[in-house]
């Protein structure tokens, strides 16, 4: 095999894989629904998408493009809290570690009391990434005792200036709380 004929099985591979990505990103295959002789041709027509004013009908939506976003539009809601609601008193809310290494774990713990008149029942308590994991008690609190929210952050290789959020979801008023932990990441 000479050279030409290797760069055109290439350029007719590579050609392939384009029209391939091309069909399976832009142009949304729906299954062939089963055939129903009974239907009339007015009801075999397909029924084509609803478009707003701005939308251009040869460009497929960004839904369409990517059904991710269709999802992570979506607000998604927090569960609503168990029990009736109470109140608590935090120590702080927000820590700042200072100047920290990469590649590091840094803990800090957030105290709090409740000052309700029922029992506290966290539900969850969510970082706002995976280098930032708390840990937060499990059975309830009840009035007037206190309990701990340890929050872990390793940085990775994170750099510079970072602020990071615990989100905690519980019977109180509101019913998230966010507690704040920054940090000034030099590296290692």
């Amino acid at each position: 095999m000479n050279n030409q004929t290797k760069d055109l099985i290439q350029f007719g591979l590579l050609g392939i894989i384009a029209i391939t990505v091309i069909y399976g990103t832009f142009i949304k295959t729906d299954p062939i629904p089963p055939r129903n002789t009974s239907r009339t041709a007015a009801q075999q027509q397909p029924q084509q998408p609803q478009m707003n004013d701005n939308q251009n009908p040869l460009q497929p939506s960004p839904d369409a493009r990517n059904p991710m976003n269709a999802q992570q539009q979506q607000p998604q809601q927090p569960p609503k809290p168990k029990g009736p609601p109470t109140d608590l008193n935090w120590e702080t809310m927000a820590h700042d570690f200072g100047k920290i290494k990469q590649e590091t774990t840094n803990e800090k713990v957030f105290a709090f009391t409740n000052t309700g008149e029922n029992p506290l029942i966290i539900q969850s308590a969510q970082g706002s990434c995976g280098c930032t994991v708390p840990e937060y008690p499990r059975e309830p609190i009840p009035p007037g005792e206190s309990g701990e929210i340890r929050v872990e952050y390793k940085p990775g290789q994170q750099k510079g200036r970072q602020s990071k959020t615990v989100t905690i979801q519980a019977n109180t008023n509101p019913p998230q709380t966010t507690l704040t932990i920054t940090a000034d990441v030099e590296e290692s």
